[in-house]
């Protein structure tokens, strides 16, 4: 199992940024998301640490950097919107100037969190001052083309899930695999949208290559929230077994398993007009493929739910290759070579002929 970790940085305690082990509005127990022995096919380690802390010059307190950095995939650094930053942007550039010393790899994703409340042009001003700082500064330095991306956040709507996902996805093996699966899905099927959500954190690990759209992620996180609700609410008893025994016995005289219609959970429902279709299909305990559709999907669902069996296939299949293909061994901050052209070999999905 490869280890992929992220360290995120808050400048001052007056910046708390949810992590994907405690993100806000997640339903249960917080948790590393894709962890240990519950995972799908990889491991995620989420460290935090104070801002302020000067890991690189400290006499005082020396830091091993290879056992904090060595491992790193990605860095976040958070920086409050509302707040006076230029502290905040000098340090960061301090730390990726020795990052890119020795740590190249790292992807360095910056939050300028707490943008709620800020007008859209105020938003993208600050972005592109705290940019131009930067640049300008890696710049001077003789650093060029760093790997430094930029999200506007906040907790009051969806973007830092949105920042999250995007964050994990550069850490994805193989994540072009995903993304031709759902694509290929979404052309087959004339759907909108093809997402494959972590369920509990609401992050999605890969989507068509259609252009993003917030809305979209917005209607079918929170449709992932109402099933989460659901399966708490219907899900959570215990059984005994006497009830099993009573459901197995007549009329039906079978087994649980061989009288469920469809071996994944699935769930439909259709949009306030009532044309846009959205379908929810389990791809394991963790991870579930949601999907809109377009209007007059309905007409071909016996169409769509043969497709859609045929990717969550391809997607066990994928996700089985990968974890088996994995080295025990971290390679620092990249990415291991998987096989997965084998994913979709003898499995095929029906076109409407458009």
């Amino acid at each position: 199992m490869e280890n992929r970790q992220r360290v995120q940085q808050n400048l001052k305690d007056g910046v708390k940024v949810p992590e994907p082990i405690a993100v806000p509005h997640a339903k249960g127990k917080p948790r590393l998301l894709l962890m240990g022995q519950r995972s799908s096919f990889m491991e995620f380690q989420v460290w935090d640490f104070p801002g302020q802390i000067d890991v690189f010059d400290n006499p005082a307190f020396p830091f091993d950097m290879d056992a904090i950095f060595g491992e790193i995939g990605a860095l976040i650094w958070v920086i409050d919107a509302q707040d006076d930053y230029l502290e905040a942007v000098a340090r960061l550039n301090a730390t990726i100037l020795h990052l890119q010393r020795s740590y190249q790899h790292i992807n360095i994703e910056v939050f300028i969190h707490k943008v709620d409340g800020l007008s859209d042009d105020y938003k993208l001003d600050i972005q592109r001052d705290i940019t131009i700082r930067i640049q300008d500064e890696l710049s001077d330095q003789g650093v060029e083309n760093a790997p430094v991306n930029f999200h506007l956040t906040s907790i009051y709507n969806h973007s830092i899930f949105e920042a999250f996902s995007k964050v994990i996805q550069k850490l994805i093996p193989r994540l072009g695999q995903l993304e031709a699966i759902l694509t290929n899905l979404c052309r087959t099927c004339r759907f909108e949208k093809a997402y494959l959500f972590d369920v509990n954190t609401k992050i999605y690990i890969a989507t068509d290559s259609t252009p993003e759209d917030m809305a979209s992620y917005e209607i079918c996180s929170d449709y992932v929230d109402v099933i989460i609700d659901f399966t708490e609410v219907y899900g959570s008893w215990q059984r005994t077994p006497e009830w099993r025994k009573r459901l197995e016995g007549p009329p039906w005289e079978q087994k649980l398993e061989d009288q469920v219609a469809c071996e994944w959970a699935e769930s439909g429902m259709v949009l306030a007009d009532a044309q846009r279709p959205i379908m929810l299909r389990e791809v394991d305990r963790f991870l579930a493929l949601v999907a809109i559709m377009k209007e007059g999907s309905y007409e071909k669902m016996p169409q769509i739910n043969m497709n859609v069996d045929v990717v969550v296939k391809g997607l066990t299949e994928f996700f089985e290759i990968t974890k088996s293909k994995m080295t025990p061994t971290a390679v620092p901050g990249g990415v291991t070579a998987v096989g997965g052209n084998e994913v979709m070999n003898g499995h095929g999905m029906v076109g409407d002929g458009r």
